[in-house]
């Protein structure tokens, strides 16, 4: 089996995910919209394509985009992946999209030839450093077995969840999930505050007691000192997957309460401009809401994924 990786889409995930391919061994070709944030993994090993269609000659070519139509414009538009005289053999995706947005691409890719694994992840570019992302996977197990090397250079598991789409489930359900997570720790935190503990107190606690996890450990830097500039994911993006979320509950007849209010929630942190930042930020609005106003408390806190 060829170890020769092409990958698409070099954002805060991808360019990380790429390190993890090259670190491990594998050759890696890559192409991203904006050339200039592609050639700083040239120093790492990777070798830098003009056109998407010169990934056609790689084994298997990963894609890590925004949106459905992002992953459609990459593949199939002009110039797209799969547009050349030459398509790659197998197509493997992390975004996170639709279950019927992949559905449709699953069915013009194989269409051509061309097979099709999804393989969103669970974590954060931070994560993904560190190794310890998890990547779910769905689509034929043949493929899925063939492609685990590769998937497994990318983080600490790798898991198959079954046939066609499934793996979307998964993902729509975890970044429900990881909202409404975010909604709680906000509104506890500020709780716990405002009667007198020490934001970084409260959060430690938390996190050594049953109900801390990586995700609470890894969200307790920013949420202590403000750092929301250091964006791991926006509220813009996380607007997208909660709604991706609420179709999801509408499509299967579930109810979901507690994700329909943290979806209000987070859009009115849309709604206030908060774009380039990261979406912990809704602490700070959480707090304005209990008529407190939140300062940095400079205290070096862990975010647990530390080697």
């Amino acid at each position: 089996m060829s170890n020769t990786i092409g990958w698409i889409g070099l954002g805060r995930m991808g360019e990380a995910m790429v390190k993890r391919l090259l670190k491990a061994g594998h050759q890696v070709q890559v192409w991203n919209r904006t050339a200039s944030k592609a050639q700083p993994l040239a120093e790492y090993g990777a070798t830098i394509v003009a056109r998407k269609t010169d990934l056609a000659t790689c084994d298997a070519v990963f894609t890590m985009v925004s949106t459905t139509d992002d992953l459609i414009e990459v593949l199939f538009a002009e110039g797209g992946l799969v547009t050349g005289s030459r398509k790659p053999r197998v197509v493997i995706d992390s975004s996170s999209i639709s279950q019927e947005g992949s559905a449709d691409v699953r069915e013009r890719l194989e269409a051509m030839g061309v097979a099709y694994l999804c393989a969103p992840v669970s974590g954060n570019a931070k994560v993904a450093k560190a190794g310890k992302l998890l990547i779910v996977a769905s689509g034929p197990k043949a493929l899925y077995d063939e492609s685990e090397p590769w998937l497994a250079a990318l983080g600490r598991r790798v898991m198959w969840v079954g046939e066609g789409e499934l793996a979307r489930v998964w993902k729509i359900a975890h970044n429900t999930m990881f909202g409404v997570i975010i909604q709680s720790l906000c509104e506890i935190t500020v709780m716990a505050q405002k009667a007198g503990i020490p934001r970084h107190l409260f959060l430690e606690s938390i996190n050594d007691s049953v109900l801390g996890s990586m995700y609470t450990r890894y969200k307790s830097p920013v949420l202590t000192n403000l750092t929301f500039e250091q964006v791991t994911f926006t509220p813009k993006l996380l607007l997208k997957d909660m709604d991706l979320g609420m179709a999801a509950a509408k499509a299967q007849g579930v109810a979901m309460p507690a994700a329909a209010a943290t979806r209000e929630s987070i859009s009115r942190l849309v709604g206030r401009g908060h774009d380039d930042v990261d979406f912990a930020i809704l602490l700070m609005e959480m707090a304005r809401d209990a008529g407190l106003e939140l300062t940095p408390e400079n205290v070096k806190v862990s975010d647990g994924l530390e080697s």
